[in-house]
Formats: C-alpha cells, sequence, structure tokens
C-alpha cells in the first residue's frame, strides 16, 4: 500500500527572498544585541547612541543588558531555521519581536524604539505562509522534558560550585540565597551574593551563565530538530515494489535495493513508480533511480521534493543513472555530479583467455589446486542449515561490527521472500569459508550485494567465487551481472596516465591517500580486472553548499561515518535494522 500523500505546502507561489531576509534580519539583530551586551563600548558608541531604542540591550541596566544577551543568542539561533522557512522558528521570532515590543511599551519608551521591531513582525506576520516548513512532531515534549531535566542538573551544578568554597563567601547566605543566586546566574544577571577575589566571582558568574546558555541551545535544537521518520518498508509496499520491479526490474541494477526494510517509499500520485529513500541528518537520501515506468517518474520526483521542502529536508539522490539524472534535473531543478562507475560484466563476453585476463586466471588456478570448491545456488535451494552457517560467516566476516549499506546493499540474508537470490559459496575440506549474494537485477541480471570470507582464507577467493558465477550465468538465465562500485573511478584511471595535469594527479593522490580509510583505489583495481564495462553513477543536489552535509548524511547512511550513541536519533532505528540482520 502506498505511503498517504504529502500534505499540501500553504504557500502556492513560494518567495525564496521572503525567508532570507527574514532570517538576514534576523540574524543581524541577533548579532547586534550579543554585540551589545558583550562589548560596553558598543552600547556608548555616539553612532549607536542615537538609535538606542531600534535594538534591545542598550540599557547600561544588568537586567536588560542579561536579557540583550539571550535574545542576541536565541535570534541568531533561529536564523537558520527561519531562512529554511521553519514554522517553529517562525512562531520563536514572533515571539521574541512581541515580547520586545511589550517591553518597549511597558517602560513607556518612544515609538521610534519599536519601529524596527513591528515591521520586522508585520514582514512575518504577513508572509506567515512562507513558514511551513515542519519539525519533528516528537521533539516538542522531548525538547520541554530536557530543558527541565537540565535545568535542575544545572542548580544542583550551581548549588555545588557557590558552595564549594565557602570560605569566599562574604557575608550570610542561606539556602534560598544561594538557590535565588544560582537562578540568576544561569539567566547571565549577577546574583545577591558575594565572593572575595574578582577572578572567583567572575569565574562563578561564567560557569552559571555558561551552564544556562547550553540549556537553552540544547532545547532550542531539540525543538527545531528536522522530522526523521523512521525508516521502515511496510508488507504491502514491498508486494507494490515486488510487482513494479517485475515488470521493470531490468532498468536498475539497484532497483532490488529498494525493499531494504530500513528505508521508506514513496509512490507517484499512479502508484506506478515509486522512490526509496531514507532520512539522515535533515537529508532526504534517495538511492539510485526511481523504479517502475520511467513515464511515472516525474510524478515520483514532485511526490518526493513536495515532501522534502514540506520538512525542510535536503533532497539529494545518490547513484542515481544519467537517464535518471536528466529527469531529476527536468523536474527538480537538480544538477547532477558524477560520483563513480558501475563495473557490469557481460556474461557472453567473459573469458579468462587472452594475456589481460592472466593475472585472474593464475589466481583462480592456484587457488583451485588448494583444494578449494565453489558451489553456485539459488537461494532458495539451500538447505535451512547450511543458511545459518552461511549468516554467521557473513556476520564474522564483516571488517567492522556496523552493518553497512545503504545505496548497494540489502541489509540482510537468508530471507524466504528473496529465494531468487545466487548464493555462491567457497569450501575447503567441507567447510565454508567464503560467501557472495547477488540480487536479482530484472529477469536477466544480477547485482553484487554480499562478498564475505573467512579472514583466515587464503587471497584470491573472491576472484573465484566471481569467476564461479559467471561460469554458471547461462545455466542460471543470467546475461549480465554488476559487480562492485568504483567511487571516482574516471579520476583514478586518468590520473595515472600520461598527460595528467597536475590538478589531476593532486585529486588522484588525495583519492589514494583516503583509501587508507576508504575502499576507493582497491575496488577500482579488482573491478577492473574482470574487463568490466563502466556505467557512470551521479549523486543529484538542488544547491553546490549542501554537498558537504549531503556527503556527511551518505557516510552515515551507508555506515561508514557512526555517530557516537548519545547523538543517535533514538534506540527505534537502531532495533529495526538489528532485526534485519536475524533474518
Amino acid at each position: 500500500m502506498a505511503e498517504p500523500p504529502t500534505p499540501p505546502i500553504p504557500a502556492r507561489n513560494p518567495k525564496p527572498w521572503i525567508p532570507r531576509v527574514a532570517g538576514l534580519l534576523c540574524y543581524l539583530l541577533g548579532l547586534f544585541d550579543i554585540l551589545s551586551a558583550i562589548f560596553p563600548r558598543v552600547r556608548h558608541l555616539q553612532s549607536v547612541h542615537k538609535f538606542g531604542h531600534l535594538v534591545p540591550g542598550l540599557q547600561v541596566n544588568p537586567y536588560a543588558v542579561a536579557a540583550s544577551l539571550i535574545v542576541g543568542v536565541l535570534l541568531v539561533s533561529l536564523a537558520h531555521a527561519l531562512r529554511r522557512r521553519k514554522h517553529r522558528a517562525w512562531m520563536g521570532v514572533v515571539a521574541l519581536l512581541t515580547t520586545s515590543i511589550a517591553v518597549h511599551l511597558f517602560r513607556r519608551e518612544p515609538f521610534g524604539g519599536i519601529v524596527l521591531y513591528f515591521l520586522v513582525l508585520v514582514l512575518l506576520i504577513v508572509y506567515r505562509t512562507e513558514f511551513y516548513a515542519l519539525s519533528d512532531p516528537k521533539s516538542r515534549w522531548r525538547a520541554i522534558w530536557t530543558f527541565w531535566a537540565m535545568l535542575v542538573g544545572d542548580i544542583a551544578i550551581g548549588l555545588v560550585l557557590v558552595s564549594a568554597r565557602a570560605d569566599r563567601i562574604i557575608g550570610d547566605a542561606n539556602l534560598l540565597d544561594r538557590i535565588n543566586h544560582v537562578v540568576l546566574g544561569l539567566a547571565g544577571i549577577s546574583g545577591p551574593m558575594h565572593f572575595r577575589g574578582d577572578n572567583y566571582g567572575d569565574y562563578i558568574y561564567f560557569s552559571l551563565f555558561g551552564l544556562g546558555l547550553l540549556t537553552v541551545l540544547v532545547t532550542l535544537y531539540l525543538f527545531l530538530r528536522p522530522a526523521e521518520p523512521a525508516a521502515r518498508l511496510t508488507q504491502d509496499q514491498e508486494v507494490e515494489i515486488r510487482s513494479l520491479l517485475q515488470r521493470h526490474g531490468q532498468r536498475d541494477s539497484l532497483g532490488y535495493f529498494a525493499l531494504r526494510r530500513d528505508k521508506s517509499v514513496l509512490f507517484s500520485p499512479s502508484g506506478k513508480s515509486c522512490i526509496a529513500y531514507r532520512v539522515v541528518s535533515g537529508v532526504m537520501l534517495a538511492s539510485g533511480d526511481p523504479i517502475g515506468d520511467p513515464e511515472a517518474w516525474p510524478g515520483a520526483i514532485r511526490a518526493f521534493v513536495e515532501r522534502a521542502e514540506r520538512y525542510a529536508w535536503i533532497p539529494a539522490v545518490m547513484g542515481c543513472s544519467e537517464q535518471a539524472g536528466e529527469i531529476w534535473h527536468r523536474e527538480a531543478g537538480m544538477d547532477a555530479l558524477e560520483l563513480g562507475d558501475e563495473a557490469v560484466v557481460e556474461v557472453a563476453d567473459f573469458s579468462l583467455e587472452g594475456r589481460p585476463m592472466r593475472n585472474v586466471r593464475q589466481m583462480v588456478n592456484r587457488i583451485e589446486r588448494q583444494g578449494y570448491v565453489c558451489e553456485v545456488r539459488r537461494l532458495r535451494d539451500i538447505p535451512s542449515e547450511e543458511i545459518v552457517l552461511i549468516r554467521r560467516l557473513a556476520c564474522d566476516g564483516r571488517s567492522t561490527e556496523t552493518e553497512r549499506g545503504f545505496s548497494m546493499a540489502l541489509g540482510r540474508f537468508g530471507d524466504p521472500s528473496d529465494g531468487d537470490c545466487v548464493v555462491v559459496t567457497a569450501t575447503k575440506d567441507g567447510e565454508i569459508r567464503a560467501v557472495l549474494n547477488f540480487v536479482p537485477w530484472g529477469r536477466d541480471g544480477l547485482s553484487l550485494d554480499l562478498m564475505r570470507r573467512d579472514r583466515s582464507a587464503d587471497p584470491g577467493l573472491n576472484e573465484l567465487m566471481i569467476v564461479a558465477a559467471l561460469r554458471e550465468a547461462k545455466t542460471l538465465g543470467v546475461k549480465r551481472m554488476s559487480l562492485n562500485f568504483a567511487v571516482f573511478r574516471s579520476a583514478l584511471e586518468r590520473g595515472e596516465r600520461i598527460g595528467a595535469g597536475p590538478v589531476l594527479r593532486r585529486w588522484r593522490g588525495l583519492l589514494v591517500f583516503l583509501s587508507r580509510w576508504f575502499q576507493i583505489e582497491s575496488l577500482y583495481r579488482f573491478n577492473a580486472k574482470f574487463r568490466p564495462v563502466w556505467e557512470p553513477r551521479f549523486v543529484a543536489f538542488r544547491q553546490t553548499r549542501d554537498l558537504p552535509r549531503i556527503a556527511l548524511a551518505a557516510l552515515e547512511a551507508e555506515a561508514f561515518l557512526v555517530l557516537p550513541s548519545l547523538l543517535r536519533r533514538g534506540p527505534k532505528e537502531e532495533a529495526d535494522a538489528a532485526s534485519l540482520r536475524t533474518y
């Protein structure tokens, strides 16, 4: 069953300049508030004094200075979210501006002192429909509970700070006085207590204010946190995707990976196409081409972009083909950057004969003489007891504790619904030492999913299993086979040629250096052994400045970048991902 349609965006004709101007004004007001509170000279500049009522915090009163600093920090923190059309940021800025105007009126200050506030407030109210992006609905209560929990902790820490050196306290201070001093200090206001030595008093003041500022920023971050739904593929959606793959699966070798159960899926209005994606760190990350009829791709792409705009996510696509990149550009205004190449081996053209294949041929012959035997079978034909052993080898053979993969990995092994997968096992003395798993690519293709081996196995085992799969391909009705994806393959290849320019050589040198941690050059070298056809793959994005954030989200989705447990979204997605590996 398809996902419910994305709620329509209230603004029919969004005006990009509105959130940009509003965010800039919010940032400038907040920045000047902070500067006027921290640097006394700013408050006493003659040029500023003439406009002293236009911005908060220009009064020498310490309460006003503290309020100016807090308001400034909040405005600066809300500016970016306001620029991204966040509705909660709009509510926060409107509340701050209204409060500031009310304070000015309560003090009976001249009307000129609230003109700037009033103009910005009117701008936000008139164009309120421009700020429609939603935040995580669960983060509202999470932010409230976090605020109160941190506030209690701040008060406890503050009491320890002011009481640790009782000999520094001037006069008598009971518990209520100390609590009052701590609470005021968290707001940036000097309390009633006094200490011997200016340095110690400053230490207490800045420590308390730092705790209060940290509490406000953490609460604000949680309150404005982008919605990241727990990605989960329902059974009805899986049935629909399999139906689309049966009719159009031959178009994309990555299509079957849309069946990962830690992905969400968004269908076109006609139901003839869909896009698999996951939201990672505010990036709506799709993988591969849309699935289904290409004529229905524009509908799925428009639904994808509308949902991204609705929640202020950054839309991006990893590993799309050139055809899909052109459609993303036409329908969503996205640019495309070549990410790398996919190695596709045509079964009819593959042979171990000839000088170019001498290295692979010698390696395969040597590993066969050592007693290794390969077996190529459909998953449905493997006994359940053997599947358990293969799964155990697949888990033990990981190079990291975390299961990697998002765009080109299925994330499970042995599920009965994946009976068409082709499994290659290599055994020696009756013990399984290595395994390859291929997922279907339409009716006559295979795409490599899993490549694991016993760490004590001899080198060359992966080459032997791939050759065994190619030898049995005709029996299985397979005409083409997709191997690993080589990131920046063309740069590595061109950079080592004679005549390569200094920029290309340095870029290749950087890729070789990064290969110490990421399998960039090694995958390219491994794939090139089989003389494949290189199919370019692209990353599609809206704006160039989003590329660093998209890169980090992609690394996190592929599990190359694993965040500490305290920074993760929550245990729900981890539990979902863990359950996928227990089939």
